[in-house]
């Protein structure tokens, strides 16, 4: 049983197999992360819910986001590992990202609070001391206020590999800063896991023409779920719920740096399409 849930600016939809409900005024998305069921509690507004027409394609979109905390997990995927380890070469913290591969506790870091969270359809930011900067596409996982998974969105973590790669140290300034994520288009609220064959595919586009394209899926993830929630819930407290990245496993080869007004499409077919462009 899967639920879409999408935030505009005329009041909160839901979606299921097609068809689109106007959720009640009083729908708010904090009630969400703090329920204990909340594919239950979803499912109890639908008879206080008017029908409406589906969503048109550029109707502008709010992020699926109220006072949670986007929190993400990295080198989760082999080859976000090997791209890790051939930007810190240079200062000597490659052999870091290898021991944190393979170690028990995983790397978990704070991503942005929400005011820093680009909105679909509208601009992310490249750092302006920064001349390395990729996307990276992650499935992200949203966490209600014990920690239970109960959905999932699109997340890109925007990231500055010279600042990161010249010292792991600066992992904060290569990730955190105004707009440096965005997540989207919806929140899918469901009681299924996701098959290991879901896909993550992104495409980057500039000047109308793709210039760089990949996907992965998440059976390449070394990491559960399961275990990424925990560790991050460990001596935590997210009494609005959370978001969390689980980790990029398609990175632009060295040569590839984003430039500004480049479109980055990030598609995982059970949630959508969330789109941006680059400030």
């Amino acid at each position: 049983m899967s639920l879409r849930v999408y935030l505009t600016a005329k009041g909160a939809l839901v979606e299921e197999s097609g068809a689109f409900k106007k959720l009640p005024a009083t729908f708010q998305l904090d009630q969400l992360f703090t329920s204990e069921e909340p594919l239950a509690w979803l499912r109890s507004l639908l008879p206080q819910s008017t029908p409406t027409e589906p969503l048109a394609a550029d109707t502008p979109l709010f992020a699926p986001l109220a006072s949670q905390e986007i929190w993400a997990a990295g080198v989760t995927y082999l080859r976000s590992r090997t791209a890790r380890m051939e930007e810190s070469k240079i200062s000597g913290g490659d052999t870091f990202y290898d021991k944190v591969y393979h170690a028990e506790r995983p790397e978990i870091f704070f991503k942005a609070t929400p005011h820093r969270v680009a909105a679909p359809g509208t601009s992310v930011r490249i750092r302006g001391d920064s001349k390395w900067n990729v996307p990276e596409p992650e499935l992200t996982l949203a966490l209600n206020h014990r920690g239970k998974i109960f959905g999932y969105t699109i997340g890109n973590d925007m990231s500055s590999r010279d600042i990161e790669g010249e010292n792991p140290l600066y992992l904060p300034q290569a990730k955190v800063y105004d707009r440096s994520a965005a997540i989207g288009p919806c929140l899918l609220v469901t009681d299924r896991e996701l098959s290991k064959q879901t896909e993550i595919a992104i495409e980057i586009r500039r000047g109308g023409s793709a210039v760089f394209s990949g996907a992965t899926t998440i059976s390449q993830i070394k990491r559960g779920f399961g275990e990424l929630a925990e560790f991050l819930y460990r001596d935590n407290t997210f009494p609005k719920g959370s978001y969390l990245m689980t980790g990029t496993g398609v990175v632009p080869g060295d040569s590839f740096t984003l430039k500004a007004a480049d479109e980055i499409r990030i598609t995982i077919a059970p949630v959508g399409t969330l789109v941006n462009h680059v400030a």
